[in-house]
Parts: structure tokens; sequence; C-alpha cells
């Protein structure tokens, strides 16, 4: 059989509709595991395991699932060829492609998000490896939770924004009171709908861009960078976004022809110059440091930082100290909270924050911290950003 039902007894006791999940992947093996920890997930039911893409779309309608995870690789209908059908079939139906770290498969599944996947995950090589792989468990799970229970919640009520003040607010103990709203478990979360309070923009126009991203990423650099061109000639701009080797330089290229101007991943030691977009590599830290005057790309192979590598947090920690009140840092749609510690020393050192707005993020966790922490000048829609960006950057700090 090609399909596996789950019994209705896998979500008894969770006490709410429980995030139904599909899995798609043709090694027996694989989608046993993968479904097994699901299953083993409070709040979530495995709807489906499936072996090929013609099975995921004929099965689609009986087993309504939210979430799929759809194989790249597979014999007779393969994941790229199955995507636009199940979509077709069900238009908000949450999609996370899965791929080993091959380029043609990091190609396949940026076209993927091209095409209305929410986002993908990297394979680990081997079924050993995956079966062993804590991160490759973690990582699926959160990803499911995190755009299912979107999926689940529906539009998403619009926050009050409270207008800056005519003059910054005092940003000396910034950094204690964000690390106090990142890791202080005695510090609830604002409730839903609770206004955001804006700061003002500095009196100095930027010269250096900073943006950090995640889930829903690559979408959201693609739409952004094609309408700062007059930004990137006149300024760095410098990218963090959470994926792995070689994703990360099909990514490159793909911001190179979206914007029309050079972007390639960072090389350690080069030095930091206006008219190139600079992507920090898959598992590397970028950070800047002055080096005979000049700012230089400085990469590290050091630990994982907010279970990240690359990290936010060091590019913009690092820029803080290299260019100061000259920043603006953008941060985009993603999960987690990676950037906002960083965001607190732009802040401090006198630079400026926007961040995404929840509706149009595919997941509101990183640019919802920074805002939820008091530390953003504007909180926009994505297709406002860009304008936003040419405006400040030419001295407009309306």
């Amino acid at each position: 059989m090609s399909i596996a039902l789950a019994p209705a007894s896998s979500v008894a006791g969770t006490g709410h509709d429980p995030i139904r999940v599909m899995v798609v992947d043709d090694a027996i093996v694989v989608r046993g595991l993968l479904a097994r920890w699901v299953d083993a997930e409070p709040g979530m039911q495995i709807v489906a395991s499936l072996r090929g893409g013609r099975d995921a779309v004929e099965q689609l309608d009986r087993t309504n699932p939210d979430v799929v995870i759809l194989d790249v690789d597979m014999p007779d209908v393969d994941g790229i060829t199955a995507l636009p059908q199940l979509l077709e079939k069900k238009r908000d139906l949450v999609v996370i492609m899965a791929s080993t770290l091959t380029r043609r498969n990091a190609e396949i599944s940026l076209r993927a998000l091209a095409l209305g996947a929410s986002d993908y995950i990297p394979k680990p090589e081997t079924t050993r490896e995956i079966t062993t792989s804590i991160s490759f468990r973690r990582e699926l799970v959160d990803k499911i939770r995190a755009l299912g229970l979107r999926r689940k919640r529906g539009p998403v009520p619009a926050r009050v924004i409270l207008p800056a003040p005519p003059a910054a607010a005092p940003v000396a103990d910034v950094g204690e009171a964000v690390l106090k709203h990142v890791t202080s478990p005695d510090i609830a979360p604002p409730a839903e709908g609770d206004a955001i309070r804006l700061r003002a923009f500095p009196p100095v126009a930027p010269r250096v861009l900073l943006v950090g991203s995640s889930t829903g990423g690559p979408q959201a650099l693609n739409a952004l960078v094609g309408h700062i061109n007059r930004v990137i000639d006149e300024s760095p701009i410098l990218v963090v976004q959470h994926m792995p080797p070689t994703f990360t330089t099909i990514l490159a290229e793909h911001l190179s022809r979206a914007s029309g101007r050079p972007a390639s991943e960072a090389r350690d030691g080069e030095v930091v110059r206006a008219g190139r977009i600079y992507i920090a590599p898959g598992g590397r830290h970028m950070r800047v440091e002055r080096r005979e005057g000049n700012p230089t790309i400085a990469l590290d192979d050091g630990p994982l930082v907010n279970f990240c590598k690359p990290s936010v947090d060091p590019l913009f920690s690092s820029a803080a100290e290299v260019w100061g009140g000259k920043n603006l840092a953008v941060i985009l749609t993603g999960m987690g909270s990676d950037g906002t510690r960083g965001a607190a020393d732009i802040v401090a050192a006198g630079g400026a924050v926007i961040a995404q707005d929840e509706a149009s993020s595919v997941v509101w966790g990183m640019p919802g911290s920074a805002a939820e922490a008091g530390l953003c000048a504007a909180v926009l829609p994505l297709d406002q950003i860009a304008p936003k960006i040419v405006r400040l950057f030419a001295g407009d700090r309306s």
C-alpha cells in the first residue's frame, strides 16, 4: 500500500484541532521515520504517508492535510511536478519541500518557492544521517508547527502601530531590555493585538543596508532587491538568510538577476564596497570588521547562534561597531528571534531598524520579536519596505 491513514487515537487528548500532516517520500524508511516524529508531537497528526507525487494529488481531498512534506526526487511524479497540482486543488495548502544538498536540488527548491511552496528543508544525505540528526528533526517539527498554526489561524488581525516620538527614545539600556525580552521566562509576550511602539528614525541618512531573513525569506528578498537599485549603487548591501551551503550560492544568483547588480556569497577578507550585495555563505557566520581602515568581511565557523549558522545577530552587532549610526537594518519574515539582539546594538549605536509586518510575513517570528522589543522605527508590509528604504537613503525621515 502507498498510503497509511492515522488512527483517530493518535490525536486523542490534545484538546484542539491538530495540524494534519501528509508525508510524501519514495523511501519507505524515511517516510516512516518522519511520520513517527510528527505523530509523537502534541497537536500534530499524520493523515497520510505516501511514496510519490501522483498518490499525493489523488489522496489530497480524501486526507485533507494542512501541511505536506514533499520530497523533491521521486519516481513517477516528482515533487516539483506535483507541487502546482496540489496547490491547484487546495490553494492555502502549506507545502514544505525536502531535498538533499545538491546544486540541482537547491535550484529546484528555490524554484518551488516561486511556484507557491511555503518553505524547504534540506535532508541529510543518507537514511542513517536522517535517523540520527537531532537538528533535522527539530527543524522539521518547528517548521510544521509554525507554518501549520499560521495556516489554521487564518488572516492576521492588524496590530496597532503607535507613531514614533519626535525624538529617539534613550538607548542606554536597550541591550539589557532586549536580553530580558528574548530570554526571560518571567516576561510574557505581548498579547495578540497589543500596540507596537515605534522609535524615531535617526537624523542622519543611512549609508549601509543590512537584511536578515529566514522562513519565506528568499521570496521576500527577491521582491525587495528588485526595487532598491539606486540604494545598491550607492551603498553596500549585506544579507543573512538562514540557508545551508549550496543553497546560498543559488540564492546569490537569484538576487543578482532580480536586482541587476552583482550579488555573491561573501569571501573572508574582502573589502565591503558600494554597488554589491554580499550574502552570508551557508554554514558560516558573516561579520564585518575594520582592517587597515577598511570595512572588511570576516567569516567564521563558530558555534550556532540562535540555532543558526549563518545567524543575523553577528552581522548586525559587528556592523553596529563598524558603521555606527550609518546602518539601516531590515528584518524580514522568519521563525525565531534571530536578529533582535543585533538590532538592539544597531539602535544603541544610532542606527535604525525596519521590520516586515505580520500580515505579509510567512512567519512573524524574527520581525515580530524585534518589533515587540520596541526596536523598530517602522513595521511595514513587504511591498512598502523598498520604497521606504529608498526614501531614507535619500535623506527623507518622514
